[in-house]
């Protein structure tokens, strides 16, 4: 019987920990792993909601999973809560 047969290597994966729990964290984590790898993390994000798929989120530092860990729905109520509660309701600047 041939010695290597039942040789095996061993290789380890760490695990990335990504220590997300609410919607404002993902899209803080998200936009930093793509801002990270150079993409422009606003016009990936609205590619993202508008289409669902997820090639438009990188996998840099397990991004592309954390999304997925939320429906659209609460992506775009984070989004839109935000912009009203700072740009509305506090008398900010309108976008063009």
């Amino acid at each position: 019987m041939d010695k290597n047969l039942f040789n095996t290597n061993t290789i380890k994966v760490k695990k990335q920990q990504d220590n997300v729990s609410s919607t404002h964290d993902v899209l803080e984590y998200v936009y930093k792993a793509m801002d990270e790898k150079g993409y422009d993390p606003v016009d990936h994000l609205v590619g993202y909601i508008l289409s669902e798929d997820p090639t438009y989120i990188t996998s840099n530092n397990n991004a592309r999973n954390v999304i997925g860990k939320l429906e659209r729905y609460d992506l775009i109520e984070e989004l839109v809560s935000y912009y009203i509660n700072h740009n509305i309701k506090k008398g900010g600047k309108k976008s063009k």
